[in-house]
């Protein structure tokens, strides 16, 4: 932490509020040099406690919110002229612009500066989106992209006499459901307004290069919407559309023409942009903008770093994302090319770089499709794809989007399609994204009938253990669910300090894995909360209660030969990051029951809202080694 100063190093303060009337679509020349003033301040203001995020390691998005500040600039102004006209809300479909919520909410004095500052931090209550009810100011969830402008139009219904804004992108707008908004939207002549940010970026790339014949334009003029666009950093333009589109009854667009990050070096353009801003360019921007104490600011940053000593897993860390990738590429290269190219596709949602895909693109383009943000239907067309015998799609995301994809799964299910499936981010840890992001969800991809097409669910704990998990079941046929973290995770060891999964390890499906011995009763885990289950045995084990551990990868699949060893043991203890209510704990018990097996048992799971942060994300819920071992001692008394 840094210790907070007596004049913030971007003071907003300085913001000089504005009323604008939208029947006069012209500036005068005061009210031009008050919104520029403003623009410039508030840009500055988000690179600068946006980038503290960069500097503390917890990362955030820079370039969204920055964009978008001339027009949400104008927006504050018509909402402060005339505020019975409008909702006052900057609804955001755009997931990665929480940074507008918090800069408008220390603008309406919600907030500090001194609190902007520990921008996505663990219980700072500014996690990486909106959250209503949490962050002081905030006025709604934005949850995942492309989300709002459904939600946004039910908002318009409920008030017919004001008008509702909905600010988006053209990555948002990729989302189905904003076709299924826009046909109501036209259909009942809502006065909802989409302002949307058109950079021709998002996180893997250009669109106007990997989606030929996407134009918001046309897209939304095809819907029936009227379409107003313009370059969104020429003010004067900006202000005449949007004071048109306020003017005019019915839903419109105003579609805003600019760079990712505009005037910033080294960035302006880049898809690199939409990322929390790189500290050096950072630091370089507020400099040349005069704002010394800020890039200073910045620098005197400490990136907090987690002491705690894990016992029983390595010092090393392994990224099982990216190693899903590598792993698939190995497999990869055993076919020849004519088999590859007919028998496997891999599509990519956006997140190629985060889902370890971009692995597959680069070895082999030839097999690969970046999709865009379109979960559903990519999903669909890997599916598809595969549904002749021999044949397979690959496909990737972040886990918290599977429950997007359930009704897409069962389609696949039923048409007894082969698909392997990477979904990422699963759990909570690393994730300052916080609550909407967090991958809970996950046992619903297994949502058939005890006959259908065999679905298999699986979390690899650790890198050898992910490699092992991919060579095994890449050839297998059904729906194949693999799961893995933000976080990178360490090496599970044998009690004699050797690798677990390393040299001469085969993965089965289906089978449980007995990592460590005990008397009093096991602990069942899985994924990165094993190792952290480990700690908890190797401590517990110290203390006199011997404590054993078993890993199960195989989430959905019961290994009746554990079942017995563990129907017999004193205790049951299920460890997992997944949600309480609907994790592998919600179902475990009665498979025990169902067994009759009776021994004492509980499970521990995600079960309130995140604190932002990283790894303070597992004590927060009591699934830290501390917790673990709590529970133990319930048990165990």
């Amino acid at each position: 932490m840094v210790a907070t100063q007596a004049s913030p190093p971007v003071d907003l303060s300085a913001y000089q509020p504005l009323t604008l009337d939208p029947s006069n679509p012209t500036l005068t020349d005061e009210q031009r040099q008050i919104l520029k003033a403003n623009i410039q301040l508030c840009r500055d203001a988000i690179v600068f406690f946006t980038e503290t995020g960069a500097a503390r390691g917890v990362g955030g998005h820079t370039g969204g919110p920055y964009d978008t500040v001339p027009e949400v600039m104008i927006l504050d102004a018509f909402f402060r002229g005339n505020p019975e006209k409008f909702v006052p809300i900057f609804f955001d479909e755009a997931g990665h612009r929480v940074a507008t919520q918090y800069l408008m909410a220390a603008i309406a004095g919600d907030l500090s500066m001194d609190e902007l500052v520990h921008y996505r931090t663990a219980n700072s209550k500014l996690p990486g989106h909106p959250e209503l009810g949490l962050t002081p100011g905030v006025k709604f969830s934005s949850g995942r992209l492309g989300h709002m402008w459904p939600y946004v139009n039910g908002v318009a219904i409920a008030h017919p006499g004001q008008t509702v804004f909905c600010l988006g992108s053209d990555g948002s707008q990729q989302e189905g459901n904003d076709a299924e908004a826009a046909r109501l939207a036209v259909a009942q002549g809502l006065n909802v307004k989409l302002i949307l940010d058109d950079n021709d970026v998002t996180i893997a790339g250009h669109p106007s290069d990997y989606m030929k014949g996407f134009d918001l334009r046309k897209t939304l003029e095809g819907h029936g919407l009227t379409v107003l666009e313009g370059d969104g950093e020429d003010l004067d333009d900006l202000y005449r559309r949007l004071c048109q589109a306020v003017t005019t009854d019915g839903p419109i667009a105003v579609v805003n023409k600019r760079p990712m990050c505009p005037g910033i070096e080294g960035l302006e353009g880049s898809t690199h942009g939409h990322d929390v801003i790189p500290l050096d360019i950072g630091i370089k921007y507020l400099e040349s903008q005069g704002r010394q104490s800020a890039a200073d600011f910045l620098k005197a940053i400490e990136k907090p770093k987690q002491g705690y000593k894990f016992l029983g897993s390595s010092d090393s860390l392994g990224s099982n994302r990216n190693v899903f990738g590598d792993s698939v590429v190995s497999v990869l290269g055993e076919m020849s090319d004519a088999d590859r190219k007919a028998k496997v596709v891999c599509l990519d949602s956006d997140l190629e770089g985060s889902c370890g895909l971009g692995k597959i693109r680069a070895a082999y383009p030839e097999i690969y499709i970046s999709a865009g943000i379109m979960e559903r239907g990519n999903f669909a067309a890997a599916a598809g794809f595969g549904m002749e015998a021999g044949k397979q799609g690959i496909f990737g995301t972040f886990s918290a989007f599977l429950e997007m994809c359930v009704s897409e799964i069962t389609m696949a299910r039923l048409n007894r399609s082969n698909v392997l499936c990477h979904f990422s981010h699963a759990g909570i840890d690393d994730m300052a994204d916080n609550t909407c992001h967090f991958g809970l969800n996950n046992m619903f991809a297994d949502n058939g009938l005890d006959d259908g097409h065999e679905t298999r669910l699986y979390f690899p704990a650790d890198a050898h253990q992910m490699q092992a998990c991919v060579k095994t079941v890449f050839p297998q046929p059904g729906l194949r669910f693999i799961f893995s973290t933000r976080s990178k995770v360490p090496h599970i060891l044998k009690e004699d300090g050797s690798e677990f999964f390393g040299a001469g390890y085969s993965f089965e499906p289906g089978k449980d894995e007995v990592i460590r011995e005990g008397t009093a009763g096991y602990i069942v885990s899985f994924g990165d909360a094993l190792y952290r289950s480990l700690d908890a045995v190797e401590r517990l084990k110290q203390d006199g209660i011997d404590v054993g551990l078993i890993n199960k990868p195989t989430l959905n699949v019961v290994d009746e030969d554990m079942m017995a060893k563990l129907g017999a043991a004193p205790f049951v203890l299920v460890v997992e990051a997944f949600n309480r209510r609907t994790g592998l704990g919600s179902r475990f018990g009665s498979w025990l029951l169902e067994r009759g097996y009776s021994p004492k048992f509980g499970f521990l799971g995600t079960y309130h809202e995140g604190c932002g942060g990283l790894w303070e994300q597992f004590p927060h819920q009591g699934i830290d080694p501390s917790g673990i071992m709590a529970k133990v001692k319930q048990l165990t008394a």
